[in-house]
């Protein structure tokens, strides 16, 4: 209904325009008594004076009306439809209900993979080596008193076995909280992954605050994920990463100079990025024209 209306007031004031502007210079040339568009009361074009002085002032009023009219009848038109259009309050919460569900399963999924990922690690390596420690240090005892050199010998590998164990221990500690993190914060722990990044990546962080540690370790994951699909997969000399903070809102951007066209379906880094974002209720957005550059924008609350 309000397009009609809006159409047939735009129609008025721009046919009017056009009408006057075609009729003006034509008065002569029409039956006689024709009025120019009824302006003025209906006064006939009866001279060059008549049409000129009436007709232009004519085609300035509807051409102004058009000029002011359209652009406004526009804005107004479109609000009133983004206005009936656009979900409800209700069907706005229905969606983001769905999307939480779908991210909490997705991050429940998740976890628990990670979970027995790290039960498996845990087990196969860490737990292997502390069980072939103790066995090395059990014999060692026993033989004592009775072969000095096999004991020192046990002992020397329960040494370099416990050496490894700790090694082993340390890297499934950092895929849970990265020691950096604890040590430095988030600011240094980027800095120490842009050092430590293939290609030549620029660091622009912010003044960050107090950010929790799930949400500092999620940042520090999803770039360094970036960093790593960036060098693996994009053909890039060079990265830039953007970290800031807007109130409870953390803002994360990572642009590479590679050949663009990432596609998340077509392996797991991606993936990953949006599945730990999304568990922390924040959103990922990924820019990746063929040719890039490409950008991953991610969005996280951290709080007040």
């Amino acid at each position: 209904m309000t397009s009609l209306v809006f159409g047939l007031v735009v129609v008025l004031c721009a046919g009017n325009a056009v009408a006057t502007a075609i009729t003006v210079p034509l008065w002569w040339a029409l039956p006689a008594g024709t009025r120019a568009g009824g302006f003025a009361a209906g006064v006939p074009l009866s001279g060059w004076g008549t049409a000129l002085t009436l007709g232009t002032a004519q085609f300035v009023v509807f051409a102004a009306l058009t000029y002011w009219l359209v652009p406004l009848l526009a804005r107004l038109h479109a609000r009133i439809c983004v206005a009936l259009l656009s979900p409800s309050a209700t069907e706005r919460l229905a969606q983001r209900v769905e999307t939480l569900t779908e991210s909490r399963a997705d991050a429940m999924n998740a976890h628990g993979a990670e979970l027995r990922r790290i039960e498996r690690d845990l087990h196969d390596g860490t737990q292997a080596r502390l069980v072939a420690i103790a066995m090395r240090l059990g014999l060692a005892r026993e033989l004592l008193s009775e072969d000095p050199q096999t004991v020192a010998r046990l002992l020397e590998e329960a040494h370099e076995s416990t050496e490894e164990a700790m090694a082993e221990l340390r890297v499934v500690i950092r895929t849970i909280y990265p020691p950096v993190l604890a040590d430095r914060g988030l600011a240094g722990a980027l800095a120490a992954l842009g050092t430590r990044s293939a290609i030549d990546t620029t660091l622009d962080i912010g003044d960050l605050g107090t950010i929790p540690a799930a949400v500092e370790a999620v940042a520090y994951f999803t770039i360094a994920e970036a960093l790593t699909n960036a060098a693996k997969h994009s053909q890039a000399t060079r990265t830039a990463v953007r970290v800031a903070r807007d109130g409870d809102r953390l803002s994360i951007e990572v642009t590479d100079d590679g050949v663009g066209g990432a596609d998340e379906t077509l392996g797991t880094g991606i993936a990953g990025i949006r599945h730990r974002v999304l568990a922390l209720d924040g959103t990922v957005h990924i820019h990746s024209p063929s040719g890039g550059p490409t950008t991953i924008t991610v969005r996280l609350a951290c709080g007040s």
